[in-house]
């Protein structure tokens, strides 16, 4: 089994998530007989999410590349950040430690092309929605990727800052965005959406999702999962 390395604290909530589910899954997987080694390496998200909004991209890249070096001395061989919009330096990071990192957009992508999926929603952070690194691998796939309009791209943000982020679930937030992705199904034609925040999966499932649900987490989760294994 190889020990696996968790850049965390993007948000806490995703992180515990990560760190119980690999460890059951995993369980049940091997009969009970084997649980994973797991390091985390959790950042300062304050400081993290400063970056992010003051556009300070070069220092982003140079703290989650001690966070991942960090792993990588203490053994880890399947590394791995834990929040989508990290990933918005997954390629500086990358080039920068020399690790390999287990991508979430490329395992959402591999996922969402298996399925036959045309079209495809996406929900996240602003950034995640706005910019390109959750879309550019399902582009060069062949998959349309649409996103809400401005006004529901920002009631969508403000609702994982201060809501899941937080590890609040509201009913009156999940008939918001079930709201958003209906208009998404009757306007756009999505025929699935990805849940591209790590916190999205607190609120939205495949019981409540008005169209074929694409959780990120579980996704890069299976992923996680069969390379610890091999």
């Amino acid at each position: 089994m190889k020990k696996i390395g968790l850049v965390g604290g993007t948000g806490p909530e995703s992180t515990v998530m990560y760190y119980k589910q690999l460890n059951s899954e995993i369980d049940r997987l091997t009969n009970e007989k084997a649980m994973p080694d797991i390091a985390i390496e959790s950042v300062d998200f304050r400081r993290a999410w400063d970056y992010v909004v003051t556009e300070k991209y070069d220092a982003l890249t140079d703290y989650i590349s001690e966070k991942v070096e960090s792993l990588v001395s203490g053994g880890a061989e399947v590394v791995s950040l834990t929040a989508v919009t990290m990933h918005m330096v997954y390629d500086e990071v990358s080039e920068k430690t020399g690790a390999e990192l287990v991508s979430i957009p490329k395992a959402v992508s591999e996922e969402i092309v298996s399925k036959g999926i045309k079209k495809v929603g996406l929900l996240g952070t602003l950034l995640t929605m706005e910019e390109d690194y959750m879309k550019k691998d399902l582009r060069t796939s062949g998959v349309e990727v649409f996103v809400p309009n401005e006004e529901e791209r920002a009631l969508v943000g403000k609702r994982i800052y201060e809501e899941l982020e937080k590890g609040i679930v509201k009913e009156s937030t999940l008939k918001e965005l079930t709201d958003i992705i209906s208009r998404m199904k009757k306007e756009d034609g999505i025929e699935g959406v990805i849940l591209g925040c790590t916190e999205l999966p607190l609120i939205l499932n495949s019981d409540n999702c008005p169209v074929m649900c694409f959780d990120s987490v579980e996704i890069h989760l299976k992923k996680l999962v069969s390379l610890a294994m091999e």
